[in-house]
This record gives C-alpha cells, sequence and structure tokens, in this order.
C-alpha cells in the first residue's frame, strides 16, 4: 500500500429524513466511486461521513411531530446508514454528531480557538419570538430575499439563487416556530471574524486552485470573496446541540455549521481508534490529501467558514478539492423534501431489489456535474435496458456461454498476437484520468465504451461460425473477448460494485490493483464459472407504478385536507344527471343476524316505503335513527346483501374519530324532495 493518505468526506446528511436521488447523485455515490477507485490506485483511504444531528430542520421536524429531537435522529440516522450500505457506499466510518466523541472533538475545538484569542465576544440584537420564548436561530427565521426576492428564503441562506444571508437582511421576517413577526432583543455569541480571513483565502483558493477547482466552486468563492466577509457567530441560544464549553455561556450551544465539519475530525478519530490507526496521517501530515464532495449550497461552509476554522486551529491540512455537484431535478421539477416530490433510497431498494447497481449506474450517467441535471424515469429504464441489458449484460452473457458451449468453460490454450488488448490499458487509462479530475460521467462512459468494443468486437470475429472451419481463430477471439469481460469486471467496480462482484466470481478470479488492468487477465487453461444474469429487463409496469406515485404526490400537494381520499374516476354531467338523489325518513331499523356492521332499515322515500341494508352498527344504535331524515341514492340498482335485497344507499361521511354521520337537510322538508 503507498504511504499517500487520501481522506475522502462526503457532506453530513441531516438525520431529518431519508435520503434521496439528488443527495445519492449530487454527493455519495461519486464520493464512493472516488474513494474506491483511490483504494485500488493501492492508497491509504479513509471515507467519512456521518449524520448531522444539530441541524434546526432536526428540531422543526421534532415540534411537527411533536416528539424530541432525539427521537428523530435516532430514528432516520438508521434508515440513512441502512440506505447507504444497500446501496455499496464503502464509507470506512458512518457515524453521528451526537456521538460522545463529537462533543469532546468539537468542544476541544472551540476551546482551542477561544484560547488563542480567535473569537469576539458581541452582544448583539437578534430575533426573539414572544410567544415561544425563545430566540431565533437563522434556519427559525423566513422572509423575503433581498437579492432575488423569494418569499420562503432563510435567515443564513437563500436556497433559490444560492445567497448566503443574515437574518437581519431579510425582508419581512417571520418566526418558523409560530408565524408571528420576531422582535429584536440582546444576547451575548461568540463571533469568527472571518474578514481577518480574507487574505489567506484569497491566496490559498483564488490564486492557489483557480485550475484545478471546479469553475462553479471557483465562481462562487471569488464572488464571495470579491463582496467583503463579516464576522459570523460561531455559538446559537437554542437547547439542542453541543454546548459551548464556557462558563459564562449557559442556555448556548456551538453553531452547527462551526460542529457539523468538526464531525469529518471526530469520526476520522473514531475510525482510527477502531482500526489501530493513527488519525493525525490524515489531518495533520503534509503527505495526506483532503477532498470533500459536496452540493453546491454547502460550498460556502466548506470553502470559507471550515478552512478558517481550521487555519485558526493550525494545525490540520486543508482541503486539496472540493468537488460539489450542482441540483439533480426529478421529472423536470426540483426535489422537494416538503412536498415529498423525491425518490427516496430507501422505497427504491424495496421496489426494485437487487438493482441497486443500475440506480448508481443512471445516477452517474446523469450526475449534474457542472450544471443542473435531470432524473426520469423513462430514461432509467432505457439506460437499464438499451446500455446495462443490451451492451453490457449481452457481451458478458454471450462470452460466458460460448466458452462453455465450445470449451466447458475452460479459456482455449494458444499463442497468437493479442494486440487487441490494447484497448484494455487504453480505456482504463481514460477512466483513470477522468476519475482524477472528477469528470464522473466521463469515466462511466469509458466504461460503456470498452463493452462497445467488446461486443463489436465478438460480432465482427463470429466464432459461433469460425468454431467450425476455423477453429484456431474462434479459440483466439473467445480468450480475446474473455479478457475484456473480465477487464470490464475490474474496472466497474467503483461505479457498480456488486455487479462487479458476480463478474469476479464468474471469471473466477480476483480484484486487482488499477494499474494492473492490462493485457492477459486471465491465462490459458483458466476454468470460469457458468453464466449468471447480471441485469434483468425493467418492465413498463414496473416505470408506470413509479410515475403513478409521483402523479399521485402530485394530487396529495394540491390538497386542503391531506386526509381526504383521492378523486374518484371522471364522470360525464349525462352521468350525473342520472343521479336520482332524495330525503327521506328511516321509520324501522334492527340489527342484520351474524353481522356486526349491518342494519336493516324501512325508509320513507315520499314515493315509496323500501328497504335498506347499511354498515352503520358500529356507529348507531337501531333506536337512535328511528325519524331520522336523511339522504338516499334512490334509483340504484337493488342488491342482495346477506338474503336481503337493498334498494338503495344512504349518503354518509365519516368523523374523525372514524364514527359515521348522516348527510342530512339543513331543516326538516318533506321526503321525497329531490337533490341536486
Amino acid at each position: 500500500m503507498s504511504d499517500k493518505k487520501v481522506l475522502i468526506t462526503a457532506a453530513l446528511p441531516y438525520a431529518n429524513g431519508p435520503v434521496h436521488i439528488g443527495h445519492l447523485a449530487g454527493v455519495y455515490i461519486p464520493g464512493d466511486v472516488y474513494a474506491r477507485f483511490q483504494r485500488r490506485l493501492r492508497k491509504d483511504v479513509a471515507f467519512i461521513c456521518g449524520s448531522d444531528e444539530h441541524g434546526i430542520p432536526i428540531t422543526i421536524r421534532a415540534k411537527k411531530e411533536g416528539v424530541s429531537p432525539q427521537d428523530i435522529v435516532d430514528k432516520y440516522h438508521e434508515i440513512i446508514k441502512k440506505s447507504f450500505e444497500d446501496l455499496g457506499i464503502s464509507f470506512d466510518e458512518y457515524s453521528r454528531t451526537t456521538s460522545p466523541k463529537h462533543y469532546e472533538v468539537s468542544q476541544d475545538f472551540f476551546k482551542t480557538l477561544y484560547n488563542k484569542g480567535k473569537f469576539t465576544e458581541e452582544v448583539s440584537e437578534q430575533y426573539f419570538d414572544e410567544q415561544a420564548g425563545e430566540f431565533l436561530a437563522d434556519r427559525y427565521i423566513t422572509g423575503t430575499c433581498p437579492k432575488c426576492g423569494n418569499d420562503g428564503a432563510y435567515g443564513d441562506q437563500c436556497e433559490k439563487c444560492g445567497s448566503t444571508l443574515s437574518p437581519s437582511e431579510l425582508i419581512n421576517p417571520k418566526s418558523a416556530l409560530s408565524g408571528n413577526v420576531p422582535v429584536l432583543k440582546e444576547t451575548k455569541n461568540w463571533y469568527l471574524p472571518l474578514n481577518e480571513y480574507e487574505d489567506f483565502l484569497k491566496e490559498w483558493i483564488i490564486e492557489g486552485h483557480k485550475n484545478d477547482w471546479k469553475p462553479n466552486v471557483y465562481g462562487q468563492v471569488k464572488s464571495w470573496l470579491n463582496d467583503g466577509l463579516k464576522p459570523r457567530a460561531m455559538t446559537r441560544d437554542l437547547n439542542w446541540g453541543v454546548p459551548v464549553p464556557l462558563d459564562d455561556a449557559t442556555g448556548k450551544v456551538l453553531y452547527v455549521w462551526f460542529d457539523a465539519p468538526i464531525g469529518y475530525i471526530s469520526f476520522t478519530q473514531e475510525w482510527a481508534e477502531k482500526n489501530g490507526k493513527k488519525w493525525q496521517y490524515f489531518w495533520q501530515n503534509d503527505n495526506a490529501e483532503l477532498v470533500h464532495f459536496i452540493g453546491k449550497d454547502n460550498i460556502v461552509f466548506h470553502c470559507i467558514i471550515f478552512p478558517a476554522m481550521l487555519k485558526a486551529h493550525g494545525n490540520y491540512i486543508l482541503p486539496k478539492n472540493v468537488p460539489a455537484f450542482e441540483f439533480l431535478n426529478l421529472e423536470n421539477d426540483k426535489i422537494s423534501t416538503s412536498r415529498n416530490w423525491a425518490v427516496w433510497a430507501h422505497e427504491f431498494v424495496q421496489d426494485f431489489p437487487n438493482q441497486q447497481d443500475v440506480l448508481r449506474y443512471a445516477l452517474l450517467s446523469s450526475a449534474p456535474e457542472t450544471k443542473d441535471n435531470n432524473f426520469t424515469w423513462k430514461e432509467f429504464q432505457l439506460k437499464n435496458n438499451s446500455e446495462l441489458v443490451g451492451i453490457f449484460g449481452n457481451f458478458i452473457n454471450r462470452v460466458a456461454v460460448l466458452i462453455h458451449k465450445y470449451y466447458d468453460g475452460i479459456l482455449p490454450d494458444l499463442n497468437a498476437d493479442f494486440s487487441e488488448l490494447d484497448e484494455i490499458r487504453k480505456i482504463a487509462d481514460e477512466i483513470k484520468n477522468a476519475l482524477e479530475n472528477f469528470e464522473f460521467r466521463n469515466a462511466l462512459s469509458a466504461l460503456m465504451n470498452l463493452a462497445r468494443f467488446g461486443n463489436q468486437y465478438l460480432q465482427t470475429e463470429e466464432p459461433w461460425k469460425t468454431i467450425k472451419d476455423q477453429p484456431e481463430k474462434a479459440a483466439k477471439s473467445l480468450f480475446i473477448s474473455a479478457q475484456i469481460a473480465v477487464a470490464l469486471a475490474q474496472m466497474c467496480e467503483p461505479f457498480m460494485p456488486f455487479t462487479s462482484e458476480k463478474l469476479l466470481k464468474m471469471f473466477n478470479t480476483e480484484k486487482k490493483n488499477w494499474d494492473e488492468i492490462s493485457g492477459i487477465l486471465i491465462p490459458p487453461k483458466h476454468q470460469i464459472n457458468p453464466a449468471e444474469l447480471l441485469f434483468q429487463k425493467i418492465e413498463d409496469e414496473q416505470i408506470d407504478a413509479q410515475i403513478q406515485k409521483l402523479e399521485n404526490t402530485k394530487i396529495n400537494n394540491k390538497k386542503t385536507n391531506p386526509n381526504a381520499n383521492p378523486m374518484k374516476d371522471e364522470i360525464n354531467f349525462e352521468d350525473f344527471t342520472k343521479i336520482d338523489l332524495r330525503t327521506a325518513t328511516i321509520l324501522e331499523a334492527e340489527k342484520v343476524e351474524k353481522a356486526d356492521k349491518l342494519l336493516k332499515l324501512k325508509v320513507d322515500t315520499g314515493i315509496d316505503v323500501r328497504t335498506v341494508v347499511s354498515g352503520i352498527a358500529e356507529s348507531f344504535s337501531p333506536g337512535e335513527i328511528i325519524g331520522k331524515q336523511v339522504m338516499i341514492l334512490l334509483n340504484l340498482a337493488p342488491r342482495k346483501i346477506r338474503g336481503i335485497e337493498s334498494q338503495g344507499m344512504l349518503l354518509l361521511t365519516t368523523k374523525p374519530d372514524g364514527k359515521l354521520s348522516f348527510v342530512t337537510p339543513d331543516e326538516k322538508v318533506e321526503n321525497g324532495v329531490e337533490i341536486g
């Protein structure tokens, strides 16, 4: 293993809900591909992440559900962690910011800066919700963004235009707790004077990384620095978070964007202690590289605030790169957790069992590397059926089947020129170059080009024909095809780890270091195992079900009553005019034998007295409804219920307690009056 240490972090997901495909495409799958690839280069890798359990969204969620913040984070930490495991995200450590180690490390980090005099103490007026009796952290304040006019901006950031804000900048601020207009009240907090780090940041980023950082990251950072930085409070007046470790800081916690990135350090320490490693080799070592995988909404925190914190502390390396991704849309609409407009990771695993690599492939092929991109279910189906099944899987299956058919699964023994295998090294180098430059789509495209090359080669050589009169040519073509198949098994591992595992088993070989992927990968007389289905076709019915799920979400988002059932099938006006609704009075009522829910009623409809059987026995006793005026659907075709012919249907609604209630006229009228 190389002495080179590579520390890779992925943005900490808020433990207030599951992860969705936007998170996966923009952070976690690219981060995992990069980590797996670095391991294949024999570098000493630590891939670190964990749940961010102190964010304001967590306390908001807890208040809505009427539970404690700890209940929320315990629930979603496990859901998120399992989703990552199910999708093959190979974290070396996935921890949480409520761990004792994290409290210890983040408080120690704060005290180090405090003792060095890096903070300023400021008494300022901050927004206070008089009804809730709480100071309002940034995310508890909403209002109009002064830069783009978005009415839903938060006190720290506008998610529409990406601007970093302070609560005092918001127009028409409101409390997210009560909806009231907050008042200003004095409080003391500790600030990190970011303005004192402007020169350092300009030299480090603007001069040092203008050629190797992604344009979207470099551009945002340059813009913020050009606008000038201001001191930012590193503590908050809250009751949920890491307590500020000072005697005069009762009721205050560390700012979530102070303690969350320190999680990368505390989680590394947890991992190192478990595995007998020295965490300092990754954080305090000039031979180590730090790479942050994040979404574009986190650029300011990872490129401005956290580096300033690390610089102020003085003992830590700075990130070599911060490959922030843009956003992924869903069916041409912005993914929104509040609107449930998302494809949730844990639901995908349930709906598409053993097809995690299909999702990884689809999300990587449309990864929002430099601009926002879009995911559609139809394109997902096409990528699986046309590319993974039709190209990749088809080539592998043909090779394995033909070798078993003609050679009993044993590679032929031959001496020949294998110049065609030069393509393997060429593709391996293309993928390596792309991944080292964080170009995941190009890397994946190169991988598929090797599968296309294999298919084309096999189709040109036609060993199923040459086996009859040119057996040496057939042997050579299948030997070369087997090498290409094994190369695909080796190279697809960072992208599709479950598929790689199947392929390596199928071709009876082990995972190699990346620079060893060239030439003959399995020797003559090598025994391979029978072909195994890698991918299966995704049918229209599966995709239609997912699209319908999203359509139902749209309908639910329009509801004024979230408990209302969906609208039934549309009818024509002519159908409506056929309905005969009348006022009627219940004359008699009795229970139906051996039917707990049914009552047999005699009803005066104004035109006759008829029998109606109705499932209302759990809501009404027979005695209490005699004499009750109701509404009846008169011209419903009769049907037998428990041997009794029922000649109509009463109109009822369901109350919040689940009991039924009759639809009745506002005041008593004659029986037989038409409704409509």
